[in-house]
């Protein structure tokens, strides 16, 4: 029996990071249904719970003898997907890794996210670890541009995110008919902590800018804003936003706890979309909903680009002008842009499939080998 280890930021109640990991071992199990699967997490109480399929186990505030114990059980680690190679955060998962590899236990990265990468213990040890794996696989080519910069010489491959892989799960649209101001159209938005990956972020600005933005939405497009929390202190930042707004009355904060496929299931009852998270943004996309991204990180700006979408210049207060003038003229040619985003939403779906391919042959050539 084949033993694969799958490590990322996964047990946190991000539901971007919970979707690329029910992405991840939907395709595992349907091309090897033999695997058995050992998720490390965060929380392994909330894995379990999510996944009654696989093994759990911690590696925060675990001692480094017990992480190795579970490490040396496996055929395979995998590393990854989501964005986890970023200063400070990178030599947390690294150590993971190095040990794996000490104990001769062959590591794959699937779909990684990195960057930015500026500390040298970081960017050294992304060269000694990522060097010796199996193979290396990013989500965009920032990612991969931000490994390069960091001195890593191994071949980098680019692929696509696996939560673009995601199936719907039903959300109960009676929900949204009885919180929602009733007969107008719904706009979701999404917003953010500033945090580790967006520490550039003026939250005061931001909220100021977002309020503006969203007083528009409502008056022009005689809409009801839905926020949609992506992880718990996006409700904080979310009431910030509301709290500088002027049409307040006419705005909502999705509450209670879904599943990833549960709020892409939710999208295809909105009318347009605009937010910060990359996986909102993501299953907006997928289903179908126009979209304008609000670029505060680098994987952001790319994922936009690569769909087509509109890329305002910054979350910043200075650009509420311009975005203001960039939602009004998405709404009056979405028709004109779905199609052409819907093709390039079909072209990064193949090719997030490309990583599973990938790892389902690295996972022939262990079982040859054993």
């Amino acid at each position: 029996m084949t033993r694969v280890g799958v490590l990322g930021s996964y047990g946190g109640c991000n539901l971007g990071d919970e979707a690329i990991l029910t992405s991840i071992l939907a395709d595992l199990r349907a091309r090897r249904p033999d695997v058995d699967v050992l998720v490390f997490s965060r929380e392994p109480g909330h894995t379990a719970a999510a996944h009654p399929d696989v093994e759990v186990a911690p590696w925060e505030g675990v001692s480094r003898d017990r992480t190795a114990a579970e490490l040396q059980r496996l055929d395979l680690l995998v590393l990854g997907g989501g964005g986890i190679l970023y200063d400070t955060e990178a030599r947390r998962y690294l150590r993971v890794v190095r040990t794996a590899q000490q104990h001769q236990v062959p590591v794959f990265t699937y779909a990684l996210g990195a960057g930015p990468l500026t500390e040298e213990t970081d960017c050294a040890m992304a060269r000694d670890v990522l060097a010796q794996a199996v193979e290396v696989t990013v989500r965009d080519e920032e990612s991969k541009v931000a490994l390069e910069e960091a001195g890593v010489t191994c071949r980098v491959s680019v692929t696509a995110d696996p939560a673009l892989l995601l199936t719907p799960e039903e959300f109960d649209a009676g929900l949204l008919r009885d919180s929602l101001p009733p007969d107008r159209r719904v706009v979701g938005m999404s917003v953010r902590e500033p945090g580790r990956a967006a520490q550039h972020l003026d939250a005061d600005g931001y909220h100021q800018l977002l309020a503006h933005v969203g007083d528009f939405i409502v008056h022009r497009l005689d809409a009801a804003l839905l926020f949609v929390p992506m992880e718990r202190s996006d409700i904080r930042h979310a009431h910030a936003v509301l709290s500088r707004m002027t049409a307040a009355e006419h705005c909502r904060v999705l509450h209670g706890e879904y599943r990833p496929g549960q709020i892409l299931d939710l999208m295809k009852h909105l009318d347009l979309a605009v937010g910060m998270r990359l996986h909102f943004l993501m299953f907006a996309a997928l289903a179908g909903v126009p979209l304008l991204a609000l670029p505060y990180a680098g994987k952001v700006f790319d994922f936009a680009q690569r769909i087509g979408a509109p890329v305002p210049r910054g979350v910043v207060r200075e650009a509420a002008g311009p975005l203001l003038a960039q939602v009004d003229r998405l709404w009056d040619e979405r028709p004109q842009r779905l199609e052409e985003t819907a093709s390039r939403v079909a072209a990064l779906k193949q090719r997030a499939t490309e990583t599973g391919r990938r790892l389902g042959a690295q996972l022939e050539r262990t079982k040859v080998a054993a």
